[in-house]
């Protein structure tokens, strides 16, 4: 089975994105979900992104890069929007990934030096009207990876305007798309094995 490392969200290790790990747990992966917020939660992305200003969005990578140092390289590389900063450039960066999950966000490659590495399969998920997604550029960074990956790469759109709509604890939680992601998730993982 996959072993993944999951970076949560700006919301914290909402207990959406434990049980999104939990499911995949349930099929055999391991998972590991470094909590870089140290059990803090917020109600808003805005609540959010207010904490991780307060203590700085470079010290939150830096914490989740250092969380992910203390296991072995050999992982899948997962994030849930904040969370994909750290996911995306490890998967880059740290040699022996054995893929990417990119979860309502994606930068592009170029952010984390050189290209995307040769056999690091990545999967990208968001919905294309989410103001995050959609209007800030992460559609046109996530078509950029794709073009660029080639045949290991895809890029799911799903229709609607829910940012974190795989947490199932957040109002933003849409069942049927959720379910297709997992569904896409466990097949990209089993592939992985």
């Amino acid at each position: 089975m996959a072993e993944v490392v999951l970076f949560h969200h700006v919301q914290g290790l909402t207990s959406g994105v434990r049980a999104f790990a939990e499911e995949l747990r349930r099929a055999g992966h391991t998972v590991h979900t470094p909590d870089v917020f140290d059990g803090r939660t917020f109600d808003s992305i805005e609540e959010g992104q207010d904490f991780a200003r307060e203590i700085g969005f470079q010290e939150v990578f830096d914490r989740a890069v250092r969380a992910a140092e203390e296991l072995p390289a050999e992982v899948v590389y997962a994030g849930f929007s904040l969370g994909v900063m750290p996911a995306q450039s490890l998967a880059q960066t740290r040699p022996g990934a054995r893929g990417a999950l990119l979860f309502h966000s994606c930068v592009p490659p170029s952010e984390f030096g050189s290209g995307w590495p040769d056999g690091v399969p990545v999967q990208i998920h968001g919905m294309d009207h989410d103001p995050f997604f959609a209007d800030e550029g992460d559609i046109d960074a996530a078509r950029e990876l794709v073009e660029a990956v080639g045949p290991s790469a895809e890029l799911f759109v799903y229709p609607g305007d829910q940012h974190l709509f795989a947490d199932s604890s957040l109002s933003s939680y849409d069942p049927g798309a959720a379910a297709l992601l997992t569904q896409r998730v466990l097949d990209f993982l089993a592939a992985r094995q």
